[in-house]
C-alpha cells in the first residue's frame, strides 16, 4: 500500500475518484494500484506526482509500506 501517496492526497484534498479521472483511469483501477494489487505505469506515476505533490521525490511519494 502506498501510505505516503494516500497522505499526500489528503493534504491536497483530492479523492481517489477525482485523481483517477485526472489521470485517465477508472476509480477501481486506481484503488487496485494504491493497494498494490496492480502496478502503476510510468506515465501514471509522473501524472500523479504532478497533481498530488509536484515537489516530492518519486521515491518518497511512491514508497511502499
Amino acid at each position: 500500500m502506498y501510505r505516503v501517496l494516500r497522505g499526500e492526497m489528503v493534504k491536497a484534498d483530492i479523492s481517489i475518484r477525482d485523481l483517477a479521472f485526472k489521470v485517465g483511469i477508472t476509480e477501481r483501477g486506481l484503488r487496485n494500484k494504491i493497494n498494490g494489487t496492480t502496478s502503476f505505469t510510468w506515465n501514471e506515476v509522473l501524472e500523479i506526482r504532478k497533481i498530488v505533490s509536484p515537489s516530492m521525490p518519486l521515491e518518497e511519494l511512491f514508497k511502499t509500506a
